[in-house]
């Protein structure tokens, strides 16, 4: 305040109070304040409809655009974000770089492996944020193209182990000879804002069923350390992961297991050289040679891109099996289709409209999420009840399907995971800031209440809550955890002691999982998309997403004119050039970011996974 009123009330040594305005110059005011924020507006507006001219122009016929000839290599670019569902026009409008997705990977190397056109593929890997669960499922895929005969060639400058995991499927890595491959195990880092809380004034009440040791969420925002609980269920399944991964990179280089695990206790492999040495590449060479060998050895003449060749696959069939993507975070309403985002309300309304159609006569729920919202996780799970009445919902599990993401799936005719799927989390917790002390002592900012009831003022942010708010919001986590488990119990025709053993909000890898019942095969897209049509009893059937990608002026429209103000934000900063906080940061600044961000604005019932999964 001191340097407010030197700028402004003391720009001279002699002190002139200002005069508020007139009420004709604050009509002026307002109306050129009106007349600017119109202007830029319009602006905004115009360079918007520019951009999608432009690109519905240079989109227009593309599919007819893309020729694929003899001899050709497809190249798959992995840099930066790798997801599930192919991103929208709306996304790809502003983005730099058009990130890949799984979706248009399978649908290309499924249709590539029969196409006689197709010498081979390049895949150029380069520090992408390919997780676990994708990097099984592209191994897998690529073990199946390889199948017909056609070689897949690997190379890069450096290597995340996940990127690393999946080349392992090829008999061709190459590496850069200066490059690296991060080779090191994997270890997991919760972040906690205990400390940081206390500095500020801030008090965190943490509310979880009394038996939800492992529901450990909300331990960010209570401890500056990991629950007994919680360093348990992070030391086996982040072992059973490596487990997993390590024995197939040893059958896969012909190396033994107890030498995959030297050389990332010793870091023997890291760099280039020692790469080399310990088996993990085949040869240390320049992209260019990468070229000159795929030309002379293989007779390839001409590469294209693995999303442009996506493009011209056809599919053929009678039958239609549905296919919906669950990816990100659980959210309320409708959502804009921009982004990762699981949307209560636009899950549900696709699963109704697939389930009413007759054409379709399988569903395919891809779940790609550490949970969220509470209500919203029960609108999906209702949803799927329904459409299950009507035809078989089979769940595929990605990379993450806890919590929320596990709720959602527990009802669905049959559960396919990956085995390095990170799922069960079986709970509900609830957190509840008390800012009041923070305000008062570092801002000076306080409050007084008048009220009508005895808790009229009972969950403020203001004040600790009071013992009467606090037996509510326990009633109500404890309701929602025997409401949790009761459906699982139903879907998985488990007992509910059982259930309620391997509940807890504790984390499974998808190979436990199995064990435990909780799913029902382990497998990626394709298989859970088999096992759709086997169920519906129909053998000669094409895939069709739902709901159905809108064009570019349709999902432009509705973002503008909607309430999805996240979204726009999103969007406004690809327009200015900055980049968009991924869903899982792995930087401290972003995890920082991001953590707070979710504190501020989500509600208190929470089904989430209990933490970052931060695993490379």
């Amino acid at each position: 305040m001191d340097d407010y009123q030197n700028n402004n009330q003391y720009n001279n040594r002699n002190y002139r109070q200002k005069e508020p305005l007139g009420f004709g110059k604050t009509m002026l005011a307002s109306a050129v304040g009106v007349i600017i924020a119109g202007a830029i507006l319009s602006f905004i507006g115009f360079l918007l409809m520019a951009g999608m001219m432009v690109s519905m122009m240079s989109s227009m016929g593309s599919t007819d655009s893309v020729t694929v000839k003899n001899d050709t290599f497809l190249k798959m670019n992995l840099s930066g974000n790798v997801r599930d569902a192919a991103p929208s026009e709306l996304e790809t409008l502003f983005a730099e770089v058009t990130p890949l997705s799984v979706e248009q990977i399978l649908t290309a190397l499924n249709s590539a492996k029969n196409d006689e056109r197709i010498k081979g593929v390049y895949v150029k890997v380069g520090m992408s944020d390919l997780s676990w669960g994708n990097a099984e499922e592209l191994r897998q895929a690529l073990i199946d193209f390889q199948s017909s005969g056609k070689p897949v060639v690997v190379y890069g400058e450096t290597y995340t182990q996940p990127e690393y995991y999946m080349a392992t499927a090829c008999k061709n890595i190459y590496l850069h000879p200066a490059g690296a491959i991060d080779f090191r195990g994997i270890g997991a880092e919760p972040m906690f804002y205990k400390d940081l809380f206390d500095k500020l004034g801030i008090h965190m009440e943490l509310v979880r069923p009394t038996s939800c040791d492992y529901k450990t969420a909300g331990e960010t925002y209570t401890m500056n350390h990991m629950s007994a609980a919680n360093r348990e269920q992070i030391r086996v399944y982040i072992n059973s992961i490596w487990d997993y991964v390590a024995n197939n990179i040893a059958k896969s280089r012909d190396i033994t297991f107890e030498q995959v695990n030297k050389v990332a206790n010793n870091l023997s492999g890291y760099m280039a050289n020692g790469a080399k040495e310990q088996g993990l590449v085949d040869r240390l060479c320049f992209e260019n040679d990468v070229k000159e060998l795929m030309n002379n050895d293989y007779k390839s003449k001409h590469t294209l891109s693995i999303a442009k060749y996506a493009q011209t696959c056809q599919q053929t069939g009678s039958d239609q099996i549905a296919v919906i993507y669950a990816e990100g975070n659980v959210q309320s309403g409708q959502g804009q289709g921009y982004g990762t985002g699981v949307y209560g309300d636009a899950i549900a309304s696709a699963l109704d409209k697939a389930a009413k159609n007759d054409k379709v006569k399988a569903i395919v729920l891809r779940v790609n999420s550490p949970g969220g919202v509470a209500t919203a996780s029960e609108v999906m799970t209702d949803a799927v009840i329904r459409a299950k009445k009507k035809k078989p919902v089979v769940v595929s599990m990605g990379d993450l399907a806890a919590s929320a993401g596990y709720e959602m799936s527990c009802m669905a005719t049959k559960i396919v995971a990956q085995p390095t799927t990170i799922t069960g989390s079986i709970g509900v917790f609830g957190t509840i800031p008390e800012v009041g002390t923070m305000l008062s002592k570092k801002l000076g900012i306080t409050t007084d209440t008048v009220q009508t009831n005895a808790n009229s003022t009972a969950l403020s942010t203001m004040r600790p809550l009071s013992p009467t708010a606090r037996a509510l919001m326990q009633q109500n986590v404890e309701d929602f955890y025997v409401t949790f488990t009761s459906r699982v119990a139903e879907g998985r025709q488990l007992p509910k002691t059982f259930v309620d053993s391997i509940a807890r909000g504790r984390v499974w890898t998808g190979r436990d999982a199995l064990q435990l019942g909780l799913v029902d095969t382990l497998g990626g897209l394709p298989l859970a998309i088999e096992l759709a049509a086997q169920e519906a009893g129909v053998s000669n059937y094409y895939t069709v997403r739902y709901p159905a990608k809108k064009d570019l002026v349709s999902q432009l429209s509705e973002l503008l004119n909607g309430t999805d103000n996240e979204s726009r934000i999103s969007l406004l900063s690809l327009i200015t050039g900055k980049k968009r906080l991924p869903q899982q940061p792995t930087d401290i600044e972003g995890r920082i970011r991001r953590d707070l961000e979710q504190l501020s604005k989500e509600p208190t019932l929470q089904a989430r996974l209990p933490y970052y999964l931060i695993c490379q």
